[in-house]
């Protein structure tokens, strides 16, 4: 008669251990087998359509436009100084105030230049009788003809010397060559000043000179007949400037100045703008400001066809490419382009892409000639972090 079988517990109980373990072993393998066959049932096969997003490309609606950070300075500025060295006497003026043309500005103490001019009016006198005296003589033969000269020398520099003690005198007092504002006062009163030392800086403020440093690769992009000159492009380059304060406003401006020599430092070439100085809003020389400038008619006549920068790859040569929707199959094949500069996120495609063509923007590098892909729906797209690509 068979025995009767014993519960699984008193089995493994009695099983030796080299036996359970291989057993165990055994059973963990046929549960992880099972468990993979599950999930790849639950899996569903790739999707043989890959989803993209494109771009249509477009001809003529991209424009030339720079934004340089710019600085304000007044179209008439000056740093006056005295021409003589003395001591300050008096300031008649503060910052901020309004001068007319001819008011006074500064005062030198004037006691040594007024003894000065007192002792040159006596010499002067002395030297002018002298000569009186012997042009008298010179005729009836009592006075030689080198005495004669002398005295005539010494009357012409006697002369010269007081003419030039009085301009001293008048050297004192510092005036205003034009009418504008007190920028800045440099000096206080009773300090020693030296000769063309700055003491005050006077300035107009109802025209203003924007200026801003032009890149030596936007130099380069622009066409060799284009002249950089005033008369060159005054009317063909457009250009406005913004401010901080004011971000939706734009005032016009008007090119009169472009240096044709590079900042040794930066390599960067000036341009000087002039602006009228707006009612309804403050502008002071020294403040920052953003300009930009419409280029359009100064860079080559290339066409203007601008792409996002992430549709660009390049192929196994290094060479730049996109990739280009055929929307009758749905497939992509590769395409070779010549680029130019760039724009934040958009690069300008000079040859190899028509207007009208769609390529694709993103996803550009799980692509493969033939590949059938879709247009992803607006609705799905993750939006895009600041800086990055559309």
């Amino acid at each position: 008669m068979r025995a009767p079988m014993r519960p699984l517990p008193e089995q493994l109980s009695t099983m030796p251990r080299a036996l359970f373990h291989r057993w165990f072993a055994s059973l963990l393998v046929l549960l992880v087998a099972c468990d993979g066959e599950r999930d790849a049932r639950s899996v569903p096969a790739a999707a043989a359509v890959r989803p993209v997003k494109t771009f249509v490309a477009a001809s003529g609606d991209q424009s030339e436009q720079r934004s340089f950070p710019a600085r304000v300075e007044s179209a008439r500025r000056a740093d006056l100084s005295f021409r003589l060295p003395g001591t300050v006497a008096d300031i008649a003026v503060r910052e901020g105030d309004t001068v007319a043309e001819g008011a006074e500005l500064a005062r030198l103490d004037d006691t040594d230049f007024r003894i000065e001019l007192r002792d040159r009016e006596a010499t002067y006198e002395n030297a002018r009788r002298n000569f009186e005296r012997a042009r008298e003589l010179l005729p009836k033969g009592h006075i030689s003809r080198l005495d004669y000269d002398r005295l005539e020398a010494g009357h012409k520099s006697a002369e010269a010397a007081l003419q030039q003690s009085r301009r001293n005198l008048e050297y004192t007092v510092l005036k205003a060559p034009f009418a504008g504002s007190v920028a800045r006062r440099m000096v206080q009163r009773f300090e020693e000043v030296a000769p063309k030392q700055p003491v005050v800086t006077l300035q107009q403020l109802h025209a203003l000179e924007v200026k801003v440093d032009l890149p030596e690769r936007l130099l380069r992009s622009f066409e060799a007949q284009k002249d950089m000159s005033v008369e060159g492009t005054a009317s063909e380059a457009s250009a406005w400037v913004n401010f901080d304060g004011a971000p939706g406003r734009r005032i016009a401006l008007a090119l009169v100045e472009a240096a044709t020599r590079a900042d040794p430092q930066t390599q960067t070439y000036e341009l000087t703008f002039r602006m009228a100085n707006p009612a309804d809003m403050v502008v002071l020389p020294g403040m920052s400001a953003t300009v930009t400038v419409d280029f359009s008619r100064l860079l080559r006549a290339e066409p203007a066809m601008w792409i996002p920068a992430s549709a660009v790859t390049a192929d196994a040569g290094l060479e730049p490419m996109v990739w280009v929707l055929d929307p009758a199959t749905m497939t992509v094949s590769r395409r070779a382009v010549r680029t130019g500069e760039m724009q934040a996120d958009r690069i300008r495609v000079l040859s190899g892409l028509r207007a009208g063509e769609e390529i694709v923007a993103v996803g550009v590098a799980q692509l493969a000639d033939g590949l059938e892909v879709s247009r992803m729906p607006a609705g799905e797209q993750a939006a895009p972090r600041a800086g990055e690509p559309g």
